[in-house]
């Protein structure tokens, strides 16, 4: 089946618009494209690679050399000069989720090292990638070092592997292309930063938009030679379009008048580092080339910004990507000089349909078609501390800075997936041990050295006439790495009256929010349960366990307090979400982190049958934390009997802080100093 046609796409003006500036100058770093799920991202990008003008390479080399410029330190070279080239089409290589380490970036040829005694360095999917496309769905869930070898890669056009003998490097210059769905859990900030490009897309709300996409997606379906071609000729002068401005764009000029502007604009966004600047320079001379110019405009800066910066400004924690146009126009200046060329080539979008080139709403579907409250301070007279009456009244009560928070992790060694909170067994990280065996553990990796040591002292009994050691299939070790994992953090968080008081809920909602921060850093699903007696649901579900740490900080602003305090509910509805969750996900190992005062008041032996679901989640092996809420100079101690009733970790609230005991030493110390001024004084 032909691959749906790049200008058969209706709207994704801005989209569109990243990906053929990667694809005129790669140096600007890929693009990376957020959206939700059905909005054509996989489809635009695979259909880029047949718009890529055809490269030469060095015949017989899997390198994919140009014999114009060999590479000097090439694997399969040297290449004599002159050597024999021929032409193929760009290569579009998708990485998989569930790629490993070798796979990306190569490795040894162990059978055959092993047989012949030759070293055979064996290219991943970063040497197919060289002079091509190389796309990641679901970027955000690759691992970290995955990721991090990929954007480097990027950024140096070279790989180098250092590994089990293997000492090798290589070119690889390619266009990086990744999609995510920001529900699914968002990129580390410094990750996040590699990216050139960034584009948010979502499909358009125009019934007329909408009903185009289908119109063109069925008829793809019904038959896609017919439909391709009849966007043969846009789709050819696209490929030229961008050929053109390949060739233009040496001769841009970024003026030193054009790098104070570019230099300008990052600093009122108060971006980090030199990268925002190089990449918005590198894009404004490419949208130039694109234009037709070879001189850099303020509209080309401005659409290199709108593309280049929303990812890198500063922002808080949980904020959206995104840019402030009246500040980019702040910066540019009042009065922009006007685009000598308003009509930049348009993409070669096809304009039989409603979608126009300068629109920025996407379309539903990965063909061009369907892939298929406030927060402040509280309203209202507190409720009474004890919750007694009804709370009170509801209230809304919104969180203070969050802080660097307390690591709580998981005991024993999990296998869950990669993350940075607990131990666990992983297919990468430092080697501990091998694992001997016939049989192949789950992502492991050959250990060479073992496998050469378990066959050393059987060599002159076993016949053997080749170059290298006689090996059997029981020689074989492979490697047992230790690495961290990322846990399912469900929080329960009391939203009674008694936590209303004295502005408490404001603390508890910062702690809170500081160990959501926590989970946002070390790669957690989070849950929240909330508890109240309101009516008929006392434990209330608010957000199922996500990868979007995001979701949930929007949703804890939202959480109102007041009512009686319904503590074994609240218990139960954790773990019967926490049992629904290990079917769904059974390797991530859970951490419940219950924070209340302890009090449990809603309901008949209110207390004897909160301490039954305690048990109950303790007999089951969950790990847990009672983050004590009780403040005040009389304190019943509720909490720290909860936590002995759970098995769990006791931590005062005012200890989730990181430097918490830092900050206790701190303040005694000054006190100290104060009283020995005094005694001195007098």
């Amino acid at each position: 089946m032909r691959p749906y046609p790049f200008t058969a796409v209706v709207g994704m003006a801005d989209l569109r618009l990243a990906l053929v500036l990667s694809a005129v100058a790669p140096a600007v770093g890929g693009v990376l494209v957020r959206g939700e799920k059905g909005t054509a991202k996989s489809t635009m990008v695979r259909a880029l690679a047949g718009l890529l003008p055809d490269v030469t390479v060095v015949r017989d080399c899997r390198f994919s050399c140009d014999p114009a410029e060999p590479d000097a330190e090439c694997p399969d070279g040297p290449h004599p000069d002159g050597a024999t080239g021929r032409t193929r089409p760009a290569r579009l290589v998708e990485l998989p989720i569930g790629a490993a380490e070798d796979r990306v970036v190569g490795s040894l040829d162990l059978e055959r090292a092993l047989r012949d005694g030759v070293t055979d360095f064996q290219p991943g999917l970063l040497a197919a990638a060289h002079r091509g496309l190389l796309y990641v769905d679901e970027v955000n869930l690759l691992p970290d070092h995955l990721v991090d070898t990929l954007l480097d890669a990027a950024a140096m056009g070279r790989v180098t592997v250092e590994r089990e003998g293997v000492s090798v490097t290589h070119r690889s210059r390619f266009v990086l292309i990744g999609t995510m769905n920001p529900e699914e859990g968002e990129l580390r900030p410094q990750l996040l930063d590699r990216f050139g490009l960034t584009v948010d897309v979502a499909a358009s709300r125009e019934p007329a938009e909408r009903a185009e996409v289908v119109r063109r997606r069925l008829a793809y379906e019904a038959a896609p030679d017919g439909f391709a071609a009849r966007y043969t000729g846009s789709e050819a002068a696209l490929a030229a379009e961008i050929a053109a401005a390949r060739a233009l764009l040496p001769s841009v000029e970024l003026t030193d008048d054009v790098l104070v502007r570019v230099a300008e604009v990052c600093a009122a966004f108060e971006v980090d580092g030199m990268r925002a600047d190089i990449v918005t320079a590198r894009t404004a001379a490419a949208h130039a080339a694109w234009c037709g110019r070879t001189h850099v405009t303020t509209e080309d800066i401005r659409v290199a910004s709108r593309l280049a910066l929303p990812h890198r400004r500063r922002r808080n924690p949980f904020d959206a990507p995104g840019l402030d146009e009246d500040t980019l126009d702040d910066a540019l200046g009042d009065d922009p000089e006007p685009d000598p060329d308003p009509d930049p080539p348009g993409g070669g979008q096809d304009d039989s349909g409603p979608g126009e080139p300068g629109s920025d709403t996407g379309n539903s579907g990965d063909a061009g078609a369907g892939d298929a409250g406030d927060s402040g301070d509280a309203a209202g007279p507190p409720p009474p501390d004890d919750g007694e009456a009804g709370g009170g009244g509801e209230q809304r009560v919104g969180s203070g800075s969050p802080y660097r928070s307390k690591l709580f992790t998981v005991d024993g060694t999990g296998t869950g997936a990669h993350g940075r909170r607990s131990r666990a067994t992983t297919d990468d990280g430092r080697v501990v041990g091998v694992w001997p065996g016939q049989v192949r553990p789950r992502g492991a990796r050959p250990h060479l050295v073992a496998t050469v040591a378990a066959a050393a002292p059987h060599q002159r009994a076993r016949e053997h006439t080749g170059p290298g050691p006689a090996l059997r299939a029981q020689d074989l070790r492979w490697a047992r790495c230790e690495g961290k994992e990322g846990n399912l953090v469900l929080f329960c968080v009391d939203a009674s009256g008694s936590m209303g008081a004295r502005s408490r809920m404001r603390e508890v909602k910062s702690a809170v929010l500081s160990l959501l921060l926590d989970a946002y850093q070390r790669r957690d699903k989070v849950g929240l349960v909330t508890f109240r007696d309101r009516g008929a649901r006392p434990a209330e579900l608010v957000l199922p366990p996500t990868a979007s740490v995001e979701a949930a900080a929007a949703r804890l602003e939202d959480v109102p307090t007041g009512g009686r305090t319904p503590l074994a509910e609240g218990l139960l509805r954790s773990a019967e979400v926490l049992r629904v969750e290990a079917l769904r996900d059974p390797r991530r190992r859970p951490l419940l982190v219950v924070v209340t005062d302890g009090r449990a008041t809603s309901g008949p032996d209110a207390v004897a049958r909160s301490q039954q679901a305690a048990a109950l989640l303790a007999e089951s092996g969950v790990a847990s934390v009672v983050v004590d809420c009780e403040s005040g100079r009389m304190r019943l101690g509720l909490a720290a009997r909860l936590a002995d009733h759970l098995g769990a970790e006791h931590v005062p609230l005012g200890d989730v802080r990181a430097d918490a005991l830092a900050g206790e030493v701190r303040q005694r110390t000054e006190r100290t100093e104060r009283t020995e001024r005094y005694r001195r004084a007098s």
